[in-house]
């Protein structure tokens, strides 16, 4: 049976390693994966792993196996995996900053996305102020 919802496991897998800034090595430790079966499931030729190779695989990457298989979650709290790439990058460097300032770069973002779609939606949901 295939699953064609979202991207393909390779281009999810793909996006996590460089999302975490992980090698193949690296992942193939910690999941205690083959780096060549890794090397095969990222290839021109990929293939879908054996599910308890996913479930290793998601485990070290700290995302579900639904996740990597379809490039969705069905629960339903949002994680950040369930993100799109783009935005966790954002949420990525927005963690980074500290408490002070990170609340001005979210009110930044949420201008420039207000701007970008004519728009007034964004501020709506902000956190409030502490």
């Amino acid at each position: 049976m295939s699953v064609s919802m979202g991207k393909s496991f390779r281009g999810n897998l793909r996006d996590e390693l460089d999302y975490l800034g992980m090698t193949v090595k690296e992942l193939a430790a910690k999941a205690n994966v083959a780096k060549g079966a890794l090397d095969s499931y990222l290839g021109k030729q990929s293939s879908m792993p054996p599910a308890d190779v996913a479930i290793r695989i998601a485990a070290a990457l700290n995302v579900s196996v639904e996740y990597l298989v379809t490039g969705t979650e069905t629960r339903r709290g949002r994680s950040l995996a369930s993100l799109d790439y783009e935005i966790r990058l954002v949420v990525k460097a927005l963690e980074k900053l500290p408490n002070g300032k990170r609340k001005a770069a979210a009110k930044a973002a949420c201008a420039l996305a207000n701007a970008l779609e004519e728009t007034k939606q964004c501020g709506k949901t902000a956190a409030p102020e502490a």
